[in-house]
This record gives C-alpha cells, structure tokens and sequence, in this order.
C-alpha cells in the first residue's frame, strides 16, 4: 500500500516533473482528472488499463507505484497485476469484460487504433464517454512512462517489484 501523504518525500516522478514548473503546473489538473472522482470509469477499469499501459510500456516504476497504490483497491490480486507484464489478453486472470480492456491497450499500443470489431464488443460494456476517458488514460500513461522509462527512476521503497520474466529453461 502506497504510503500516508506526508510521510515520504515526492515520488521521484513528481520531483522529475519539478524540473518544468509551468508543464508540472499544466498536468495537475489533467492528472487530477484521471485520477480523481470526475472520470467516467471505476477504480478498477482505470487501474487495470494503466497497469497494462505501464507493462506495455516496460515501465517498472509507474507500474510498481499503481500496483503498490491502487491494486488491492481496484480489486487487482497479485496473479491479475503479475498478468498485466507476464500475461495477454486471453490470459485466466481476466475476466472476460477486463479481457477487452486488456485487448484496448494492447491494440492502442501496437497500432495507436482499434479495430471497429473490437470496438463494437467495447461499445457493449462502456459509454461513448467512459471510452474516450479510456483512450485518454491510455495516452495519458503512455506519456507518463516515456519520461519514467528515459529519466531511470529507480522504484520507490515502497512499490511492489515488477515481475520478471520467467528465465529459459525455468519451470512456469
């Protein structure tokens, strides 16, 4: 569990931002969109698509602070978010419903489109509003990985470890 507001310093994504005020400035209020109340998405649709993001992405560091963060609460046990980097979208540790999330990303992320079959088994379970709240999360995680993934962040103390591929030759 990510820990009390106060008792720890800036995440170190927080203190990279810091180095452009006005862009950190700028992205308070869209972070605060994403992450708060006013997004169109549950706790777990959310936390599910940007764990994916963040796996996709190869980014251990946004990954661990979401899984350490919000996993438990967005109802994401160990084996879910250990499918988010080592699994794919017909992985057991989906729900059918959170295998078209998984498909969404996985789309987004290889061809920055979706196909209008998957679209329409989307349409099925979301809103036009709660998809495009979707597609922006996506894109929003994309960009936040980008700068995590190039400025190095070492993992916070407290984050749950990126899972590791398994070794050739290691029994799964």
């Amino acid at each position: 569990m990510m820990p009390r507001r106060g008792t720890l310093p800036p995440l170190a994504l927080f203190r990279a931002f810091a180095r452009n005020l006005p862009m950190a400035r700028a992205m308070l209020t869209w972070g605060g969109y994403e992450l708060g109340r006013m997004l169109s998405v549950d706790l777990h649709d959310r936390e599910l698509v940007i764990v994916r993001v963040c796996a996709r992405c190869g980014c251990g560091y946004e990954w661990g602070v979401h899984a350490a963060g919000f996993g438990e609460r967005a109802a994401l046990d160990r084996a879910a978010l250990a499918a988010t980097v080592l699994g794919d979208e017909g992985d057991q540790a989906w729900s059918s419903r959170d295998r078209l999330l998984v498909a969404l990303v996985d789309r987004l992320h290889e061809h920055a489109t979706v196909a209008d079959a998957l679209w329409q088994r989307l349409r099925r379970h979301w809103t036009e509003e709660q998809l495009l709240d979707l597609l922006m999360l996506a894109g929003w995680y994309h960009a936040i990985c980008y700068v995590a993934n190039v400025a190095a962040l070492p993992p916070e103390p407290w984050a749950i470890p990126y899972p590791a591929a398994p070794s050739a030759g290691t029994p799964q």
